[in-house]
């Protein structure tokens, strides 16, 4: 690489994609969660709204993290990004857009063991999230409860539609102060809006 090119790719800074990734989660589990609540029906209207914000925004968000090296801010997006790509592709069997055979042959079950591995992860980034702020900290709490609700329903257990559904609101509107937060107190350079200091559980080391 020539000296003139270094110095071209020293100038190239990305800005915080943070509030663009959190914002595609909460509006996701915005539209997500009427469904659930029963305040809407179907699915065919969430899929969009699954692939280009829960999924594309946050993954695109999370690759920027990682220009950045923010460790947990890309794990964490990328993460939850291929969670809902995931989902659209299991809401799209479902409708038959991908034929009746896959329609047909869809199991509940399986999507029931996704959630549980998709729980047990969402421990580990909740322990972390603790040491972030108390917003980060709330909402990954609630993910968890939303995972094994659907995890449980899914293995026919018992029935948490309603649990998952308050569970998948509540995050969505703590996801829209965070990314509302994010957004103005890196506009202004101060704070605007807090987001709460971390709880200081756990005591990082020297990195």
């Amino acid at each position: 690489m020539s000296s003139e090119a270094k110095q071209i790719e020293t100038k190239i800074t990305v800005a915080d994609p943070t509030a663009l990734g959190v914002f595609g989660l909460a509006m996701v589990t915005f539209v997500a969660s009427t469904q659930k609540l029963g305040w809407t029906t179907g699915v065919s209207a969430l899929v969009p709204w699954a692939i280009f914000l829960g999924a594309l925004a946050q993954f695109v968000a999370g690759m920027f993290d990682f220009k950045k090296n923010n460790y947990f801010g890309a794990t964490v997006l990328t993460s939850y990004g291929l969670f809902w790509f995931s989902v659209a592709m299991s809401w799209a069997i479902t409708l038959g857009w991908l034929g009746e055979d896959f329609k047909a042959t869809f199991s509940g079950v399986q999507l029931g063991w996704a959630f549980l591995g998709y729980f047990i992860f969402s421990l580990f980034i909740m322990i972390a999230s603790f040491e972030t702020n108390k917003v980060f900290a709330a909402i990954l709490v609630l993910i968890n409860v939303l995972l094994l609700s659907l995890a449980l329903t899914s293995f026919k257990v018992v029935d948490l539609h309603l649990v998952a559904g308050w569970s998948e609101f509540a995050i969505s509107i703590l996801g829209f102060y965070g990314c509302g937060a994010i957004f103005l107190n890196q506009f202004f350079g101060r704070t605007v809006l807090p987001l709460g200091a971390p709880l200081g559980l756990i005591k990082k080391g020297p990195r």
